[in-house]
């Protein structure tokens, strides 16, 4: 079974949420959906799952067109952000409620139930109440819920966001071997980068009501389309600041030339958008090679074992992303450096032109 978007578009009191797109996925598929909030990423889902109409396009599935098929006649299960299981239910009354739904038999339930429950773990909770479990066991319900019914269309809208972020570390690991073997189509909606990385499979970018981008998110990471899928597939964001190629040395913003690496020299002079990843810029003074970046802090956010510095630079924002804890002062001079082999190039509209050869660049550290 496969799902194609024909040309969908959905439109809503003149405000386009979902540009006209065309998008395919096959059965067995894993899908990530990656996306800030708003992006709409929930309305595609919807879209998928007939809980909304189309304004514009077809929605094929298995080659049938289910455009104006009403959600409750198609093989397709949801699960959200919040844990939405039944108080009043035994965790094996919520599994199996849309087993005695479609009145399957007592034996069958029974088997499929507790086959789903020992796939999440949840064969020892089958008598409690969901008021008696953690937020980590009552997500695992609602997932065993969707998995029960065995549908044709899996999708999970941010399901892990209210977990803490131990408990999404572990469950992400057993949750995509898990959904990968239910042998459906998985749409797995996030707005966290590292969650897609993560995941793995196929990852649709969203922004704005459109896709930006679609492949392996490994893939995306090192060879991103343009500014806004690099953007969008790091956390913090890609730094980006204009700059020039000239006489094969480039220079980033007032920064003085250096010699252009490999990967560059090859581009014609002209204008520029270069683009550093976050940890790639490194807090010291470089190497006679290396671009210099003489600063002031703005921020220093200390997160665990991480802290993201925030500075001004070439006219843009930057965030330097430093293992360890840092307590800078805001205004504290800083010197910062970042090797060029590390370096993307946009053209001046944003599209990629060369990206860094990471086993080269690696060697460069």
């Amino acid at each position: 079974m496969s799902l194609v978007f024909d040309n969908i578009s959905k439109i809503v009191s003149g405000e386009i949420l979902i540009h006209p797109t065309d998008l395919g996925l096959e059965a067995g598929s894993f899908n990530t959906l990656l996306g800030r909030t708003g992006a709409g990423k929930t309305t595609i889902l919807r879209l998928m799952a007939g809980l909304e109409r189309p304004t514009t396009g077809r929605i094929l599935v298995g080659g049938e067109d289910v455009t104006g098929v009403a959600v409750r006649r198609r093989n397709v299960a949801m699960v959200y952000q919040q844990f939405v299981n039944y108080p009043n239910f035994t965790v094996f009354k919520n599994i199996a409620s849309p087993l005695e739904v479609a009145k399957v038999g007592r034996s069958e339930i029974e088997r499929r139930v507790r086959g789903v429950a020992e796939m999440m773990h949840l064969e020892d909770l089958l008598e409690r109440l969901p008021a008696e479990l953690s937020g980590g066991q009552q997500q695992r319900v609602a997932l065993a819920r969707a998995l029960v019914k065995r549908a044709d269309l899996l999708l999970l809208d941010e399901p892990l966001v209210n977990l803490d972020f131990k408990l999404r570390e572990e469950f992400r690991v057993e949750l995509r071997k898990v959904l990968t073997e239910s042998g459906a189509i998985v749409v797995y909606a996030t707005a966290e980068p590292q969650e897609a990385l993560a995941l793995g499979g196929d990852t649709i970018i969203i922004d704005d009501g459109g896709i930006v981008q679609q492949g392996i998110a490994a893939g995306i990471y090192r060879r991103p389309k343009n500014v806004r899928a690099a953007r969008l597939v790091g956390d913090p964001p890609m730094n980006v600041v204009d700059g020039r190629i000239e006489d094969a040395s480039m220079r980033m913003g007032e920064d003085r030339p250096v010699e252009a690496p490999d990967h560059l020299r090859t581009l014609p002079d002209g204008p520029y958008l270069f683009g550093v990843r976050p940890h790639h810029v490194l807090m010291k003074r470089g190497d006679p090679t290396d671009i210099t970046i003489d600063t002031r802090v703005d921020l220093a956010e200390i997160s665990g074992s991480e802290t993201a510095i925030h500075f001004e630079h070439g006219g843009s924002s930057w965030v330097s992303l430093q293992d360890g804890v840092h307590p800078l002062d805001v205004d504290e001079p800083i010197h910062a450096s970042v090797k060029p082999q590390r370096v993307f190039a946009f053209d001046p509209g944003g599209n990629l032109v060369a990206a860094p050869d990471h086993a080269s660049a690696d060697r460069q550290v």
